[in-house]
């Protein structure tokens, strides 16, 4: 009788683990990373130099925010109540992308993709129109890519590289105006694709609690005030916690822990590269060639996070990387987390078409990559 209990334990035990694999392979990658090097450069006392404490304290407090106001249903409040003013299937596309594009300037671009694609699914199967699922789905994830690129909180590599390299805010944003206007004219054309077929308008009773709603937003706009340096990040690490305590403390476990962590193994990672002399010869000569296609092709390799933390130790060229590593988002489905966040939606929606998606993804994905990186070359 005990036998016949443990076994079906270990094979939870094993489906738990698998899932968890699955689920953070961005991080267990930057810990077996991090752990390898440690056998080339020893710790020692220059392993907390590494580390950007700020970077790591802003993306703590804007993700614990973004938490509590999901869980107050304030996004798919607003979402719904745009994505309910349209009466074709296209329409309602150009709505989900562009609310995703919005988005992930404000909360970033891993939080929009969990917020607004079951979004895009409930419209797309309220309204019988599955078919469209892989391409709005591919959609709403170069949105999630390109539209947080304008600003330092969009994307987690602009939050490392605006305090890594102290870029000045007016700088910022016009190193990355051009990319993103570009990316927003490409997108609205690919939205033009899909048929303008009519669809049944959705109804949206959602509410939210008012109260709680305004002390969350005053809490979200402390936290951008932090990100743009107006206010010590300290004082948010001190003020936002104990909010969030009385106001909604289940926001706090709901943090992406393990995208902190990745961001931590990949501190250590890039720290202790950037001290083996032959690694740092050879990254600063491809760099030094041209920063922007190399930060390009290493973000299809090892994902755009790692890339930014990675080549920021090896060139001092912050506009052609950033340009790059915002880019580079967009082409395998390894080259950001927010590719991984929607395939594993998609296939949780779709469990037997997954090919097909991953054929769509590449085929559109490459052609963005194509396109944005050969005007940038040519820009900059």
């Amino acid at each position: 009788m005990q036998n016949a209990i443990a076994v079906p334990k270990s094979h939870i035990l094993i489906k738990n683990i698998s899932a968890f694999a699955k689920k953070n392979a961005l991080m267990l990658i930057a810990f077996a990373a991090a752990l390898i090097t440690t056998f080339f450069v020893p710790i020692d006392a220059e392993y907390i130099g590494y580390f950007d404490f700020k970077t790591l304290s802003c993306l703590f407090c804007v993700l614990a925010v973004v938490c509590a106001l999901r869980n107050q249903n304030f996004f798919y409040m607003l979402a719904g109540k745009l994505v309910q003013r349209f009466k074709t299937i296209r329409s309602a596309t150009i709505a989900l992308v562009y609310i995703t594009f919005i988005g992930s300037m404000l909360i970033a671009n891993d939080m929009a993709l969990l917020t607004f694609l079951p979004l895009g699914y409930l419209v797309l199967k309220t309204t019988a129109k599955e078919r469209y699922m892989a391409y709005v789905f591919i959609l709403q994830n170069i949105a999630a890519n390109f539209g947080g690129m304008l600003t330092p909180f969009g994307n987690p590599q602009n939050l490392y590289l605006y305090s890594h390299f102290s870029i000045p805010d007016g700088e910022f944003i016009k190193i990355m105006l051009v990319p993103f206007l570009l990316s927003v004219t490409l997108i609205t054309v690919c939205c033009f694709f899909i048929r303008p077929e009519p669809i049944v308008q959705l109804e949206n009773d959602i509410s939210v609690p008012k109260a709680k709603t305004a002390i969350l937003l005053a809490l979200f706009a402390l936290s951008i005030a932090i990100v743009f340096r107006g206010i010590p990040y300290g004082l948010g690490l001190l003020v936002i916690p104990a909010v969030l305590l009385f106001v909604d403390r289940k926001a706090l476990s709901q943090v992406d822990y393990p995208l902190l962590l990745t961001f931590v193994f990949f501190f250590i990672f890039a720290g202790n590269m950037a001290r083996v002399e032959p690694v740092r010869e050879l990254f600063s000569s491809l760099l030094g060639k041209n920063t922007l296609l190399f930060s390009v092709l290493s973000c299809q390799c090892i994902s755009n996070v790692p890339s930014a933390i990675l080549l920021s130790n090896f060139t001092g060229d912050y506009p052609s990387l950033l340009v790059g590593v915002n880019i580079g988002g967009v082409g395998t489905l390894i080259s950001s987390l927010a590719s991984l966040i929607t395939f594993r939606e998609y296939s949780k929606n779709q469990p037997g078409k997954t090919k097909a998606y991953i054929v769509m993804f590449s085929v559109i994905n490459f052609a963005f990559l194509i396109v944005l990186t050969s005007l940038e070359l040519v820009i900059m």
